[in-house]
Protein backbone atom coordinates (compact mmCIF):
# COMPACT_ATOMS: atom_id res chain seq x y z
CA UNK A 1 0.00 0.00 0.00
CA UNK A 2 3.09 2.40 1.26
CA UNK A 3 4.45 1.70 -2.48
CA UNK A 4 1.09 2.53 -4.35
CA UNK A 5 0.81 5.38 -2.94
CA UNK A 6 4.44 6.69 -3.41
CA UNK A 7 3.30 5.13 -7.31
CA UNK A 8 0.57 7.43 -7.22
CA UNK A 9 2.23 10.67 -6.23
CA UNK A 10 5.45 10.48 -7.83
CA UNK A 11 2.44 9.50 -11.34
CA UNK A 12 0.70 13.11 -9.86
CA UNK A 13 4.06 15.08 -9.78
CA UNK A 14 4.95 14.41 -13.52
CA UNK A 15 1.50 14.86 -14.50
CA UNK A 16 1.66 18.43 -12.79
CA UNK A 17 4.79 19.28 -13.82
CA UNK A 18 4.12 18.39 -17.69
CA UNK A 19 0.84 20.74 -17.33
CA UNK A 20 2.92 23.69 -15.73
CA UNK A 21 5.28 23.56 -18.62
CA UNK A 22 2.70 23.07 -21.06
CA UNK A 23 0.89 26.33 -19.82
CA UNK A 24 4.09 28.15 -19.29
CA UNK A 25 4.94 27.63 -22.60
CA UNK A 26 1.21 28.79 -24.12
CA UNK A 27 1.84 31.76 -21.52
CA UNK A 28 5.45 32.61 -23.26
CA UNK A 29 3.93 32.26 -26.67
CA UNK A 30 0.90 34.10 -25.62
CA UNK A 31 3.45 36.97 -23.96
CA UNK A 32 5.40 37.20 -27.40
CA UNK A 33 2.29 37.95 -29.37
CA UNK A 34 1.25 41.05 -26.95
CA UNK A 35 4.78 41.84 -26.75
CA UNK A 36 6.37 44.90 -29.06
CA UNK A 37 10.06 45.19 -30.01
CA UNK A 38 11.10 49.11 -30.85
CA UNK A 39 14.73 49.56 -32.16
CA UNK A 40 16.47 52.74 -31.36
CA UNK A 41 19.44 53.81 -32.34
CA UNK A 42 20.10 53.46 -28.39
CA UNK A 43 18.68 50.13 -27.48
CA UNK A 44 15.79 48.13 -27.69
CA UNK A 45 12.21 49.18 -25.88
CA UNK A 46 10.31 46.37 -24.57
CA UNK A 47 6.32 47.25 -24.89
CA UNK A 48 3.64 45.10 -23.44
CA UNK A 49 0.69 45.21 -25.07
CA UNK A 50 -2.88 45.30 -23.93
CA UNK A 51 -5.24 43.85 -25.49
CA UNK A 52 -7.14 43.52 -22.54
CA UNK A 53 -8.04 47.55 -22.32
CA UNK A 54 -7.68 48.50 -26.06
CA UNK A 55 -8.05 45.73 -28.36
CA UNK A 56 -8.69 47.33 -31.12
CA UNK A 57 -5.77 49.94 -30.72
CA UNK A 58 -3.38 46.86 -29.77
CA UNK A 59 -4.43 44.88 -33.43
CA UNK A 60 -3.85 48.05 -35.21
CA UNK A 61 -0.19 48.84 -33.85
CA UNK A 62 0.38 44.71 -34.45
CA UNK A 63 -0.87 45.26 -37.91
CA UNK A 64 1.19 48.13 -38.80
CA UNK A 65 4.31 46.43 -37.26
CA UNK A 66 3.95 43.64 -38.91
CA UNK A 67 3.60 45.54 -42.19
CA UNK A 68 6.58 47.26 -41.07
CA UNK A 69 4.85 50.71 -41.55
CA UNK A 70 6.40 52.18 -38.70
CA UNK A 71 10.35 51.29 -39.58
CA UNK A 72 12.32 54.42 -40.18
CA UNK A 73 9.51 56.78 -38.52
CA UNK A 74 10.61 59.83 -36.89
CA UNK A 75 9.65 61.32 -33.27
CA UNK A 76 8.45 64.17 -34.47
CA UNK A 77 6.93 65.45 -31.29
CA UNK A 78 9.03 65.25 -28.21
CA UNK A 79 8.67 67.75 -25.35
CA UNK A 80 10.95 66.88 -22.28
CA UNK A 81 9.87 65.59 -19.11
CA UNK A 82 6.09 64.96 -20.67
CA UNK A 83 6.02 62.85 -23.79
CA UNK A 84 7.64 61.28 -27.10
CA UNK A 85 5.32 61.05 -30.09
CA UNK A 86 5.63 59.24 -33.55
CA UNK A 87 4.32 56.80 -35.96
CA UNK A 88 3.87 59.73 -38.65
CA UNK A 89 4.98 58.63 -42.21
CA UNK A 90 5.07 62.31 -43.32
CA UNK A 91 6.85 63.56 -39.59
CA UNK A 92 4.84 66.42 -39.58
CA UNK A 93 1.94 65.35 -37.02
CA UNK A 94 -0.37 65.43 -39.80
CA UNK A 95 -0.07 61.75 -41.44
CA UNK A 96 -1.46 58.74 -40.84
CA UNK A 97 -1.48 55.10 -42.27
CA UNK A 98 -4.02 54.27 -45.13
CA UNK A 99 -6.34 51.78 -42.72
CA UNK A 100 -9.19 53.87 -41.06
CA UNK A 101 -9.35 55.72 -38.12
CA UNK A 102 -10.32 53.97 -34.73
CA UNK A 103 -13.03 54.68 -32.33
CA UNK A 104 -12.03 55.46 -29.08
CA UNK A 105 -11.10 53.02 -26.21
CA UNK A 106 -10.71 55.26 -23.45
CA UNK A 107 -9.62 53.36 -19.63
CA UNK A 108 -9.13 54.26 -16.27
CA UNK A 109 -5.44 53.27 -17.09
CA UNK A 110 -3.32 55.88 -16.47
CA UNK A 111 -0.86 57.85 -18.03
CA UNK A 112 1.95 57.38 -16.16
CA UNK A 113 5.85 57.27 -17.03
CA UNK A 114 5.97 54.37 -19.66
CA UNK A 115 2.53 54.35 -21.00
CA UNK A 116 1.96 54.35 -24.73
CA UNK A 117 -1.25 55.86 -26.26
CA UNK A 118 -2.55 57.14 -29.14
CA UNK A 119 -2.35 60.47 -30.86
CA UNK A 120 -5.51 61.77 -32.12
CA UNK A 121 -6.81 65.61 -33.02
CA UNK A 122 -9.71 66.93 -31.48
CA UNK A 123 -12.06 64.29 -32.37
CA UNK A 124 -12.25 61.73 -29.96
CA UNK A 125 -12.53 58.80 -33.15
CA UNK A 126 -9.54 60.07 -34.89
CA UNK A 127 -6.91 57.92 -33.92
CA UNK A 128 -5.10 56.15 -36.86
CA UNK A 129 -1.18 55.31 -36.62
CA UNK A 130 0.32 57.70 -34.28
CA UNK A 131 1.13 57.02 -30.61
CA UNK A 132 3.01 58.71 -27.95
CA UNK A 133 5.08 57.18 -25.11
CA UNK A 134 4.79 59.40 -21.80
CA UNK A 135 8.09 60.00 -20.24
CA UNK A 136 6.71 61.69 -16.95
CA UNK A 137 3.56 60.97 -14.80
CA UNK A 138 0.76 63.08 -17.14
CA UNK A 139 -2.55 61.91 -15.56
CA UNK A 140 -4.51 64.82 -16.78
CA UNK A 141 -4.37 62.86 -19.92
CA UNK A 142 -6.66 60.16 -17.94
CA UNK A 143 -9.55 59.45 -19.95
CA UNK A 144 -8.74 61.07 -22.73
CA UNK A 145 -6.35 58.93 -24.91
CA UNK A 146 -6.32 55.17 -25.76
CA UNK A 147 -3.69 53.55 -23.83
CA UNK A 148 -2.43 50.21 -25.68
CA UNK A 149 0.62 49.65 -23.71
CA UNK A 150 3.17 50.26 -20.92
CA UNK A 151 7.38 49.80 -21.41
CA UNK A 152 8.48 47.00 -19.64
CA UNK A 153 12.37 47.88 -20.42
CA UNK A 154 13.88 50.22 -22.21
CA UNK A 155 13.21 53.03 -21.13
CA UNK A 156 16.01 54.69 -20.75
CA UNK A 157 16.43 54.57 -24.52
CA UNK A 158 13.38 56.44 -24.20
CA UNK A 159 14.86 59.41 -22.49
CA UNK A 160 17.38 59.50 -25.08
CA UNK A 161 15.24 60.20 -28.01
CA UNK A 162 16.11 63.87 -29.13
CA UNK A 163 14.21 66.62 -27.45
CA UNK A 164 12.10 69.10 -29.40
CA UNK A 165 12.22 72.97 -28.94
CA UNK A 166 9.36 74.96 -28.12
CA UNK A 167 6.19 74.48 -26.54
CA UNK A 168 5.00 72.35 -29.78
CA UNK A 169 7.90 70.61 -29.14
CA UNK A 170 9.13 70.04 -32.91
CA UNK A 171 12.32 68.10 -33.38
CA UNK A 172 15.32 69.54 -35.81
CA UNK A 173 16.94 66.14 -37.09
CA UNK A 174 14.64 63.69 -34.73
CA UNK A 175 15.55 60.17 -33.94
CA UNK A 176 13.51 57.18 -35.73
CA UNK A 177 12.73 54.32 -35.06
CA UNK A 178 15.09 51.72 -36.72
CA UNK A 179 12.66 48.85 -36.39
CA UNK A 180 9.19 47.78 -34.55
CA UNK A 181 8.48 44.27 -34.44
CA UNK A 182 5.80 42.01 -32.76
CA UNK A 183 7.60 40.00 -30.47
CA UNK A 184 6.55 36.31 -31.88
CA UNK A 185 7.70 37.56 -35.37
CA UNK A 186 10.91 38.64 -34.36
CA UNK A 187 11.69 35.65 -32.57
CA UNK A 188 10.50 32.97 -35.01
CA UNK A 189 13.58 33.89 -36.89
Amino acid sequence: MKNLFKILTFVTLIFSTMSQASAAKATTKNDLENTLYIDLKYGRVVIELLPQIAPQHVERIKTLARQKFYDGIVFHRVIDGFMAQTGDPTGTGMGGSKLPDLRAEFSDEPHIRGTLSMARSSAPNSANSQFFIVTSDSRFLDNQYSVWGRVIKGMEFVDKIKKGAGRDGKVVEPDVMLKVRVAADAEKK
